[in-house]
């Protein structure tokens, strides 16, 4: 780990600009839980909202002044005052003085484009709005950040007007300036340049706000640390407008951890709280989690290949750039057609099994992996399939019931649709019969397993079908599609996920089923031995 130097300000603005991504909507209870946690995490500045703009922003400054937090500091967001209005009688400047709140981060026009055919005001008088407003709110006693909007396109178009801009905020009484690539189109080497020229003028006050439209902005904030930047804008796994901000997941741990620089203040639990801020974020925003997000990613440390799995076993630091448990991520092999033996041992050795990479044993479970693969199965996510095939390999295995025969109808009545589902059993030396009704083919199957099983094996009764995902695998050498079938269970505390494959979706189904029942079983044994 690269030893921590100076301290670059995080500021967070999920709960704003964040919250302005497509899909996004935070309730006033979130927006609390989220500034919580954030402060918990460590992050200095939370940006809450932008009081003047919806009712619920300006209840949130409201809301937040009863809990008290450990370090962070609330900011409040808004725009310079409106052209042809002093700063006093600006709704939108007057919200963030009644927010009462230490720090007020307000936007202005850096790009002529914009202060022409936006605005439609002069040069001149952009750079009034910009300097009345802050000199206004220092008048209240708020600290202000000034946030440049388009920087570096109106540097590219008129970088003396660019540097105007910022001359008036600062003169003012501004404490940060803040470079934003608002369009997201600034190329890394050129965010540097310019950076490095506007630190070079201004000294130890300056931010950026990078957007993502070109895959950028994490690359383009990190290199505008090294220009000289003290402070970093973004969000929590870079929510925000059209392709979202620069994603603090990547930022953080990058100055923590490879720069040099302390990005936390005060953090309860470090770095290693950031894959529970990621998730918690993406649960709050109704959003999937994205699994190949780098260092809070489901799949950021997972080895398919059996190069990789098998270096990575030798020496983690072979194909892993972090351990991931300083983030808060884990390590995973998964097993699949192009493992080795090396991931086989390290998965057997998981389950508890004795599977040397050696054993001929292992060389046996490889070989049927990559034959049942081709058939239409998929082991990377169904450990319970591929635990039952390493008992089978080390004839550990015994079949706790055997599926004789088994049918599903469904019928619809005036939009009541049912499936009813019979099952026969042999369960050691007796036959068992069951029928059971669900409200899909799927459900009536696994009711009727239970119902024929339950008698025999009582404890099954406590196990939940939680998930059922159905994919193509490809086609048979007719023309029926293989269907691939993902079936996830649970009890109590123990999750696990079993596949079947075939080109009749109710048989891939019921193999899956009996897969995820008899992994059960096994399991139960093994631990109550």
């Amino acid at each position: 780990m690269v030893a921590k130097s100076r301290f670059i300000e995080i500021y967070d603005t999920t709960l704003r600009d964040g919250a302005q991504g497509m899909g996004v909507s935070f309730s006033l209870q979130d927006k609390i839980s989220l500034t919580l946690k954030l402060d918990e995490f460590g992050i200095p500045f939370i940006e809450g909202g932008w009081p003047s703009s919806n009712p619920k922003d300006e209840e949130f400054f409201k809301a937040i002044r009863d809990y008290r937090l450990r370090q962070a500091e609330i900011t409040a967001f808004g725009s310079t005052r409106r052209k042809g209005t002093p700063p006093e009688r600006d709704e939108n400047l007057n919200a963030i003085v009644s927010c009462d709140v230490k720090y007020a981060t307000i936007f202005g026009k850096a790009w002529k484009l914009h202060v022409k055919e936006v605005l439609k005001a002069r040069p001149e008088e952009n750079l009034e709005m910009i300097y009345d407003s802050i000199s206004y709110l220092r008048s209240h006693g708020v600290k202000v950040i000034f946030d440049a909007e388009h920087f570096y396109d109106g540097y590219r178009d008129d970088p003396e007007y660019a540097l105007e801009v910022l001359k008036a905020a600062r003169e003012a009484g501004a404490e940060r300036l803040v470079l934003c690539d608002t369009n997201g189109g600034t190329l890394t080497h050129e965010l540097y340049q310019v950076t490095k020229r506007v630190c070079e003028v201004f000294g130890d006050c300056i931010g950026v706000h990078c957007h993502n439209d070109s895959g950028l902005a994490v690359a383009n904030s990190l290199m505008a640390v090294e220009a000289g930047a003290i402070q970093v804008q973004g969000t929590i796994n870079g929510l925000g407008e059209r392709c979202g901000n620069a994603d603090l997941c990547q930022v953080i741990p990058a100055l923590e951890l490879k720069m040099g620089f302390r990005a936390l203040r005060d953090p309860v639990n470090g770095l290693q709280g950031l894959k529970s801020l990621s998730t918690f974020v993406y649960e709050l925003a109704g959003l999937e989690p994205n699994p190949y997000q780098p260092y809070t990613g489901q799949y950021a440390f997972t080895h398919k290949a059996g190069a990789h799995s098998d270096g990575v076993l030798k020496n983690p630091k072979a194909y892993e750039h972090i351990d991931p448990a300083l983030v808060g991520n884990e390590r995973f092999i998964a097993v699949s057609e192009l493992s080795g033996r090396a991931a086989i041992s390290h998965k057997a050795k998981r389950f508890g099994l004795n599977l040397d990479k050696d054993n001929a044993a292992a060389i046996r479970v490889l070989r049927m992996v990559k034959e049942l693969e081709a058939s239409g199965r998929r082991f990377e996510d169904a450990d319970g399939s591929l635990y039952l095939l390493m008992l089978k390999a080390l004839n550990q295995y015994r079949s706790h019931f055997e599926v004789v025969s088994w049918t599903v109808t469904s019928r619809a009545r005036r939009g009541d649709i049912k499936s009813m589902c019979t099952v026969r059993l042999k369960v050691g030396d007796r036959f068992v019969t069951s029928v059971a009704e669900g409200i899909g083919p799927v459900h009536a199957q696994d009711l009727a397993l239970i119902k024929a099983l339950k008698t025999e094996y009582p404890s099954l009764e406590e196990v939940q079908l939680m998930n059922y995902k159905v994919s193509i695998a490809g086609r048979s050498m007719g023309t029926a599609s293989i269907v691939r079938v993902l079936v996830e269970f649970k009890c109590n505390s123990e999750y696990w996920a079993t596949t079947g494959a075939s080109a009749n979706i109710l048989e891939a189904s019921m193999e899956a089923l009996v897969d995820g029942y008899e992994y059960f079983l096994h399991r139960h044994e093994r631990m109550n031995l």
